[in-house]
């Protein structure tokens, strides 16, 4: 600017570049902002996109049916009642499915641990407020000792995870005489179900994964082993603790989901012969959708999202009053079709392209 001051003409000159210049500036940084907008209204867009898609389906086929979805606070209790037990069910399958162990014992688990919280909170006159704790020490035992068998006996994760699911089983059988266990006058377990209990409970616990598995050193080992396990051990992560943890993780996570089941209905029916299995089958709708929301966000969120998604689905199977085969086929012609998409994605952007 001062070399131009001499010269009015120049100085005009000067001026008028310096002007340019600036103008460049701000277009630029216009530009860089648009581009930023627009990049977090995609994440937005592709965060929400689901649920909103398995909401506004569902609303509509109640709607045909002159059905309100939420219709009274048991509706919006049921809701958040199945976010709350899917969201924990597709935490605890992942943790170890991720890693390449597929863990068939954690139904059973989920099934041990509620039995034996629920009958030492009905033997000494103990709330919920008792049994939620109780639940998961035990879940979480349970996970370990799934954990330690797996890594002692040195066999496939599949094959020990059938024998434990017969042992925990057999143990809940024998634990109640193969009677079960009922509580459904007892108003101190029952009172925990409600929409705003579910809603913090889950929340609590996916605060708690994001911090365990993104900001401390078991969940960067984690996420190392997962990647490369030869690698990662050539480095020095120590793959046995890291392996125990995550049993020991998943069976409190399903804990959690026994406690849910059982201060719902305020009874506990036994299962023989892998009939625990079937707890792990509701997350594998949610965790897809989880993954692939999870390109906008982090899986973590994604996988609550998931559940939110699915929970609307069995809201409407409840308000519809669906028979559970109609319902099974339903949710399994939801799953093809959404993993038909996520196999031919890329055939199908070209296409909109």
């Amino acid at each position: 600017m001062q070399e131009c001051l001499p010269g009015a003409a120049s100085g005009r000159h000067c001026r008028k570049a310096v002007d340019k210049k600036r103008c460049g500036y701000r277009a630029q940084r216009r530009m860089k902002r648009g581009r930023r907008t627009m990049k977090i209204v995609k994440r937005m867009a592709g965060t929400a996109a689901i649920p909103l898609i398995f909401m506004v389906a569902t609303m509509i086929l109640c709607s045909a049916r002159g059905i309100v979805l939420f219709a009274s606070k048991d509706n919006w209790t049921a809701f958040f009642r199945a976010v709350a037990g899917v969201t924990m069910t597709t935490f605890a399958l992942s943790i170890n499915l991720n890693s390449g162990r597929f863990d068939f014992s954690i139904g059973a688990i989920s099934l041990l641990s509620s039995v034996v919280s629920s009958t030492i909170c009905v033997g000494h006159g103990l709330g919920w407020q008792a049994m939620l704790p109780i639940s998961i020490a035990v879940a979480a035992l349970l996970g370990l000792a799934s954990g330690l068998l797996y890594v002692f006996l040195r066999l496939p994760a599949i094959i020990v995870s059938l024998g434990v699911t017969l042992l925990y089983e057999g143990a809940a059988f024998a634990f109640t005489n193969g009677k079960g266990v009922s509580f459904v006058t007892n108003i101190r377990l029952l009172t925990f179900k409600s929409p705003g209990n579910y809603a913090l409970l889950t929340l609590a616990v996916l605060v708690f994964m994001i911090i365990v598995f993104d900001h401390t050193r078991f969940g960067y080992e984690y996420s190392a082993l997962k990647s490369g396990q030869e690698i990662a051990v050539n480095t020095g992560i120590r793959e046995i603790p890291n392996t125990l943890a995550c049993y020991t993780l998943a069976g409190a996570l399903m804990g959690i989901v026994g406690f849910i089941s059982a201060t719902n209905t305020g009874s506990i029916q036994l299962a023989l012969n892998f009939g625990s299995i079937t707890a792990m089958f509701t997350a594998f709708l949610p965790m897809f959708i989880g993954g692939f929301i999870g390109r906008f966000v982090t899986d973590k969120i994604g996988f609550v999202l998931g559940a939110v998604s699915t929970a609307f689905l069995s809201l409407a199977y409840a308000r519809l009053q669906m028979d559970s085969s109609v319902q099974q086929i339903v949710t399994a012609l939801v799953l093809v079709a959404f993993l038909i998409y996520l196999n031919n994605e890329e055939k199908i952007l070209k296409v909109r392209a």
